[in-house]
């Protein structure tokens, strides 16, 4: 996964953007964008760019749907499976535990 932030979401920018990862990419790997339907990504520029590379697809988010839901969505699930597997494992090999106290002189006095 590669991000970027910019001042403005300009075409240009997007290119810009799409040259940046093309270039970090084996020529032979296919390269898949998610966006939302902003302007920005269906300019002439945008379609130049992909006539020119074809292994790079754009994926377009629902209109009813914001892509930052997507990706808020796509995090939810990577903390849920994480956390299920670290406290699954805890689980696995937890062994109750029987607190006892039997000395009252250390004990907090009560207000």
């Amino acid at each position: 996964m590669i991000g970027q932030t910019a001042p403005r979401h300009t075409s240009p920018e997007f290119v810009s953007f799409l040259r940046e990862v093309i270039a970090t990419q084996p020529e032979e790997r296919e390269v898949h964008n998610i966006l939302d339907k902003f302007a920005t990504h269906k300019t002439e520029l945008v379609k130049d760019l992909l006539k020119t590379h074809v292994k790079v697809k754009l994926h377009f988010t629902p209109t009813y749907s914001s892509w930052l839901n997507q990706v808020e969505s796509w995090f939810s699930k990577l903390q849920r499976d994480i956390i299920y597997d670290i406290f699954g494992c805890i689980k696995k090999s937890a062994k109750p535990f029987r607190w006892k106290y039997s000395d009252p002189r250390k004990r907090i006095p009560a207000w």
